[in-house]
């Protein structure tokens, strides 16, 4: 706690390193995750831009759907249990979404790296994600709420 921070990094959030009470010197270093290239931690951007892609193709599935019925609900409604179910069941099975794959991310776990996220854990990130809050407020390594709630993380691949 020594050292010093600008008020550019924002607040330390409750529980940050917590071990050492230090500020790692790059986003993942306190989980073993390297600086760059494979395996580092996803930017905002990319994981923006994953979050955009899987809202569209769920629109647009949703937009179908009703076209036909509208059994399952309003369309607004239906593209959020869309993504609800799109992103658990591919992140749970494949570790990534279409919209993480064509970024080039995925999701991994922060305590067991070799094991899959598994899918509770894919299914109680995907809801945070739904209040857009969480994966938006960061802590000092770049992971959103809702991966700090699930002790996952989102990486690159490529």
């Amino acid at each position: 706690m020594s050292e010093k921070r600008s008020w550019l990094e924002g607040p330390q959030l409750p529980g940050e390193n917590e071990a050492t009470g230090e500020i790692s010197s790059y986003p993942g270093e306190s989980f073993g995750i390297p600086k760059e290239g494979p395996g580092s931690l996803a930017s905002l951007f990319s994981r923006m831009g994953a979050l955009l892609i899987d809202w569209i193709i769920c629109m647009v599935l949703a937009w179908l759907i009703t076209l036909q019925t509208d059994v399952l609900g309003h369309y607004s409604t239906l593209t959020w249990l869309l993504f609800l179910v799109w992103r658990t069941i591919s992140v749970w099975l494949f570790a990534q979404s279409p919209g993480h794959a064509v970024m080039g991310i995925g999701v991994g776990r922060i305590d067991k790296p070799d094991e899959r996220v598994g899918f509770v854990r894919a299914l109680v990130r995907t809801f945070f994600t739904l209040f857009l809050f969480p994966p938006i407020i960061q802590d000092t390594d770049g992971r959103g709420m809702h991966d700090r709630a699930t002790g996952t993380a989102v990486v690159r691949v490529r």
